[in-house]
């Protein structure tokens, strides 16, 4: 099992970092009141005004900040600025034992992926799949929704998602138990052949992707399955794909198309239709976790990603 967070209170500090791509300073500077709001402090990490191209900073910086961070006694919680491009860069350099050492909240999503793959394969640690404080918190339509799930990081409770959310299509029936993993489809792609390859066995995967074509999702799909990532798989989780149609419908298959192929006859239970991803509202689920989903009933249930 991995180590839970300890969950945060009110007056505690938390650490932003940037470990991918340069985030927007405006939109970040429009985030913080909401962390405010939750009775949180805030310190920022030294590359997170930093450029150098469309990276935010060095790779020594970038992974400087994400040290640093779990290093300090005083940051309750990290949580990152957005995403974009980078963070598999840095990876290979982390102390995943000194990390280990200084479990704590680790919140992002999209190209954090990459980091919430190996940080809880190495680190044994649970990482939180939310919304990110440049790239959706501090944008105008952010979701009342998506900011109660931060909720999750103050109390210990079960998440439940069902069709009151938004609607949910079996793919495949059936019921499952297993450990949530996965996120990017892309990133999980990436980390086909590494050593941060996610182990997807006895596992329920999350996948979500954005302005893919139908064709580059299949591309990514098959890459998994011939990497043998659905053997053994317990069920799929579906999250959100927000705007992967086809440039031109009569020349592709369509997602849903996509999806049948790789995984109506798995046997195991498949559900699209979670609001996880480039989406608003951004249902954010911890990693790492024991979850159920139940392809029959159209839910899911999460157990509580802090202690």
């Amino acid at each position: 099992m991995r180590t839970l967070p300890k969950r945060l209170k009110k007056g505690d500090t938390v650490g932003i970092v940037a470990p991918s791509s340069p985030p927007d300073l405006e939109n970040l500077k429009q985030a913080l009141p909401f962390l405010e709001e939750m009775g949180l402090k805030v310190k920022m990490g030294k590359s997170v005004e930093a450029k150098q191209g469309y990276l935010a900073g060095t790779d020594e910086e970038r992974l400087a900040d994400l040290h640093a961070m779990f290093e300090d006694p005083e940051i309750a919680g990290i949580i990152c600025a957005g995403g974009g491009f980078g963070a598999a860069r840095i990876t290979d350099q982390i102390d995943f034992a000194m990390i280990k050492e200084n479990p704590k909240v680790f919140w992002g999503y999209s190209d954090i992926t990459f980091l919430h793959t190996a940080i809880g394969q190495y680190a044994e640690l649970v990482t939180f799949h939310g919304p990110m404080l440049a790239s959706d918190v501090g944008k105008e339509e952010f979701h009342e929704r998506s900011g109660r799930m931060f909720g999750q990081l103050f109390a210990p409770f079960e998440l439940h998602y069902d069709e009151g959310i938004s609607t949910l299509t079996p793919v495949s029936r059936g019921v499952a138990q297993g450990e949530l993993v996965g996120g990017n489809l892309g990133l999980l792609r990436s980390s086909i052949g590494t050593k941060f390859e996610i182990d997807t066995k006895d596992k329920i995967l999350l996948i979500e992707d954005i302005e893919k074509q139908p064709y580059e999702i299949d591309g990514m799909l098959n890459q998994l399955r011939m990497a043998r990532k659905f053997e053994g798989l317990a069920g799929v989780v579906i999250g959100d794909f927000k705007n992967c149609e086809p440039e031109d419908p009569e020349k592709s298959l369509n997602l849903d198309q996509v999806f049948d192929h790789y995984f109506k006859d798995l046997g195991i239970p498949v559900v699209k239709g979670f609001k996880i991803g480039h989406c608003e509202p951004h249902f954010s689920v911890p990693l790492g976790v024991m979850a159920r989903l139940d392809a029959t009933e159209m839910t899911l249930t999460v157990l509580p990603g802090v202690e």
